[in-house]
Formats: C-alpha cells, sequence, structure tokens
C-alpha cells in the first residue's frame, strides 16, 4: 500500500503494488452504509455488495478498455475492498480538463467522448447503470489520452422501469426535477451530452442554452456544426427526442478524422 490517490464520502482510494509481480494497482476501501445493497449475479453463488457487482458485470465477457478492471475484492464486516487496475501516467479528466484552462479542442474532445461513450454503452449492453459518469470518474492516461471509467459507487443494476435518485446535480437529466424519476439509457445520454458541452465550451449549460437546444438554434463561436448538433441532440429536453444511446458513435461528428 502506497499514498492516498482520492477520498470520498464512503472510502478511500490508495495507490498500491502486487506483491507477486510489482503490479501498479489501486486499492479502494469503502465503508459499509448501514442500509448496505447486496446483488447476486449469475454464475456466482455468493452475494456482491452493489459497486464490486456491478463492476463485476460490467467486466463480463470480453474485456472493455474503457472500463476500469477489477483484479480482486474482499468483503469485510464493515468494510469491503477492491483491487482495480492503475493506469500510469494519469489523472482523472477533471484536473486534465483544467489543466488545459477549461476546454479542450474538438479532436481531442471526440477522441475522449468516443471512448466515454464505448464505456457507457458496454455498461448498459451488461445490464449496468453507472448513473454518474461524470469529469471526476473518468481516469484518462496523460500520454496517449486513453480514458477508463471508473467509480461504480453510485450505480444500479439497469432497470425498465424508472428511477428516483440521481448522484451529481450537475449532470442530472431535466425529467428528474419535472416527472420525478428517469430512466437509465436516457438518462445517460444526457450525462454525457453535459460532459461533451463541458469540455468544448468550458461550462456547463445554462436555462438559456437549453431552450436553444430544443428550438434547434443552439451553436457556439468556433464549434463545428456537427459538434454543435451532436450536443443539441444529446441535451434536449424530452428523453423521448434524445439520440439513442447506440447511435451517439454513428453520428457524423465522430466520423471526421485528423
Amino acid at each position: 500500500m502506497g499514498r492516498m490517490l482520492g477520498e470520498g464520502s464512503f472510502g478511500s482510494v490508495y495507490e498500491g503494488k502486487r506483491l507477486e509481480d510489482g503490479l501498479e494497482v489501486a486499492v479502494k476501501i469503502a465503508r459499509k452504509p448501514q442500509n448496505m445493497k447486496y446483488i447476486y449475479i449469475p454464475g456466482h453463488p455468493a452475494r456482491f455488495p452493489l459497486e464490486v457487482g456491478l463492476l463485476t458485470l460490467a467486466n463480463s465477457g470480453p474485456k472493455v478498455s474503457e472500463i476500469i478492471e477489477l483484479l480482486d475484492w474482499q468483503d469485510q464486516p464493515d468494510r469491503y475492498i477492491m483491487v482495480l487496475e492503475r493506469p500510469s501516467p494519469c489523472e482523472d479528466l477533471w484536473d486534465f480538463w483544467n489543466g488545459h484552462e477549461g476546454v479542450l479542442n474538438e479532436d481531442t474532445a471526440r477522441f475522449i467522448m468516443a471512448q466515454a461513450t464505448m464505456a457507457a454503452q458496454m455498461c448498459c449492453r451488461r445490464g449496468v447503470f453507472h448513473r454518474d459518469i461524470k469529469l471526476e470518474n473518468l481516469l484518462i492516461n496523460t500520454e496517449t489520452l486513453e480514458v477508463k471509467l471508473i467509480d461504480f459507487g453510485c450505480g444500479d443494476l439497469l432497470q425498465e422501469s424508472g428511477y428516483e435518485r440521481f448522484c451529481t446535480l450537475d449532470y442530472r437529466p431535466p425529467e428528474s426535477c419535472t416527472e420525478g424519476k428517469y430512466h437509465g439509457k436516457p438518462a445517460t445520454v444526457w450525462s454525457l451530452g453535459v460532459l461533451l458541452f463541458l469540455l468544448v465550451c468550458g461550462r456547463f449549460p445554462e436555462a438559456r442554452d437549453r431552450r436553444m437546444m430544443d428550438e434547434d438554434i443552439w451553436s457556439e463561436p468556433g464549434l463545428s456544426n456537427e459538434c454543435c448538433l451532436l450536443i443539441r441532440s444529446l441535451l434536449k429536453e424530452s428523453p423521448r427526442q434524445r439520440i439513442y444511446l447506440r447511435k451517439i458513435l454513428r453520428h457524423e461528428w465522430f466520423k471526421v478524422t485528423e
């Protein structure tokens, strides 16, 4: 075990090294809340703490490089411990974005968004609703710009019925306020829209932006038409009018090559 890498409301993450082969890893130690939720996964007789189970599901099948890999875990009476891969060199996307003065060029944003979208799609395909896609929950390799989705602590199993609780207010879909509930895939699309808006505009979308999105007249100086079109399709007020999650990577903006 080494120095602390980060600390949240339910636990801490430390750097570590695996004794058998020297592999550098991250070790997350999470305190168990009183209402700790467990889930069962097909093929596994024992129950999993929710976060561990969701990451196990997200890692099931062929490896997805855009999702952090769970290497090992332990269940203890008052906490659970997760051993995770640790890319190097890396930082969270919030720090990377701030280091670029809060705005990325479209080529860099496109490369990042393609990976974040792939991670979101694969989570949903494997029955996982991450529910907290944001700058702070994406690790980026500062040399290769490879991105990995981390921290499934706010997630849930993907379900057809609606959800009521959302984790990060700045990324919350509007229907959770207007209707009191929301659905997993359209909410994921909205979060990806906020993420892209932040990366290329340097701020969160405001009420005026959202009104213009719905009228299909929003644009931002310096951005390509394709980028503005994608942002408008991601950030439609009505979840029924948003682009489908599975269609995002087919958008014209992602077909641009450097």
